[in-house]
């Protein structure tokens, strides 16, 4: 009868410990990886070859700051309203629109650099078609990936689904350096449009993402506010979840690590490699590139293998100031291998804190809004990365880019310790 009872437990104790890649049993979020993976290469591809011809065309830093700041001010004006078209329509529709527009935005950028016409307007209107594709991208994949794998297995699914990216992120500035040698910029950048093709056709068929309520989901008492549309949107999910602290703390974590850093960096890394010496200046800009997406891509396998790190504000908080350590080390030294080491720690710790602060917003929202938080989420997450071109960007142009990003790294550091002070206050850790 002990050995039994014995046995019981233990099988009980086995079934409660978390699976190592948990979402990945799952067939069809298995695909949704892959394709995501591609999409998000192709996403990059892009950003490796017109950032580079921006830079040898302009040798402009303000110019960096601009494409930030139009890139990435979509997300602040239309995430909420994105989330809330995710809310009320079938999700896999909403994401093959913000694919047609990624492949608008290569074509554009192909036309241009093949007829050597490309003017700094011309940056302005393509990244802003650029930034509308994520902006439809994100909460509905959110949701997407929600109803795949279902609450139990959602902070490995966001985890992976960010690693994913991470893979995507990894390969393109390879890819895109091959493509620009190879190719030519103008061809490589029509090669890159296919390869949105296979999430494209994915979602035709995959049997989830219509409007409909996980069957694990629990009921809400709270009813979807009407929609308004603009900031009034923002305001009424912001009132519908002002009584949720970590809700609230996730979103201003997520808010003030955009505003200050964000990626604007990415923008001025081909003058980050200038500065460092290398007899390669091309080669060492994708390498850094590679670098940082590389950190975050085996982070986040390390972590997925044994589902390390659960889902806590405190942790998020934590991991958020060791970026920024990073970060600051990255931008103030002037070795290259240092350089290379930091900017691998920093997507590491970039991955861990987004994935998890991303983790805790889909958990805590209300089941009939979780599309509008989500997009409150992403518009503090992503939107605010607009002025981060001005904290970097076009600051940089004045005091440096090296200075820029050092003193915006210690301004988010001591912002995510007053955060934290703030959770440990209120106990929501």
């Amino acid at each position: 009868m002990t050995n039994k009872t014995n046995n019981t437990n233990n099988t009980e104790k086995t079934a409660s410990v978390p699976r190592g890649f948990a979402a990945l049993y799952h067939p069809q979020y298995r695909i949704y990886f892959i394709a995501t993976a591609l999409a998000m290469m192709a996403d990059n591809i892009e950003h490796v070859i017109s950032y580079w011809m921006l830079y040898q065309k302009f040798h402009s830093p303000t110019l960096g700051g601009i494409a930030v700041l139009t890139h990435w001010l979509p997300f602040l004006l239309f995430s909420v309203y994105s989330g809330a078209l995710a809310d009320r329509y079938d999700s896999r529709r909403i994401i093959q629109v913000g694919m047609g527009f990624f492949m608008l935005a290569s074509l554009g950028w192909a036309a241009l650099f093949m007829l050597d016409i490309v003017e700094q307007w011309h940056a302005v209107v393509l990244l802003t078609i650029h930034g509308m594709a994520g902006v439809l991208w994100g909460p509905a994949s959110q949701l997407l990936i929600h109803d795949i794998v279902g609450a139990k297995d959602l902070q490995s699914a966001v985890r992976l689904n960010a690693t994913s990216r991470q893979l995507g992120m990894l390969a393109g500035p390879a890819v895109g350096g091959v493509l620009m040698l190879v190719c030519g910029p103008p061809l490589g950048l029509l090669i890159n449009v296919l390869f949105y093709v296979p999430l494209i056709f994915w979602l035709w068929r995959v049997p989830y993402g219509r409007k409909q309520v996980s069957a694990d989901a629990a009921p809400s008492n709270t009813p979807p506010p009407p929609r308004r549309g603009g900031f009034a949107e923002i305001r009424a999910t912001l009132q519908m979840v002002s009584g949720n602290r970590i809700l609230l703390s996730m979103v201003a974590l997520a808010g003030v690590s955009s505003f200050f850093i964000g990626n604007a960096f990415q923008a001025q890394m081909p003058e980050f490699a200038h500065d460092l010496g290398t007899e390669k200046a091309d080669y060492s800009y994708s390498m850094l590139l590679a670098a940082n997406a590389a950190g975050a891509f085996i982070g986040g396998m390390i972590l997925e293998s044994r589902s390390l790190l659960p889902a806590t504000p405190r942790t998020a908080f934590v991991l958020t100031v060791l970026w920024c350590a990073a970060m600051a080390g990255f931008a103030l030294t002037d070795q290259y291998v240092v350089a290379l080491s930091l900017i691998f720690i920093a997507g590491f710790l970039n991955l861990s804190f987004n994935a998890m602060a991303q983790t805790l917003v889909q958990l805590h929202a209300p089941v009939a809004i979780r599309g509008r938080v989500i997009g409150l989420y992403n518009m503090s997450n992503n939107g605010l990365r607009a002025f981060s071109g001005f904290t970097v960007g076009i600051l940089g142009a004045v005091i440096g880019i090296h200075s820029s990003l050092a003193l915006s790294a210690l301004l988010l550091m001591l912002s995510t310790m007053l955060l934290l002070a703030f959770s440990m206050r209120s106990k929501i850790y």
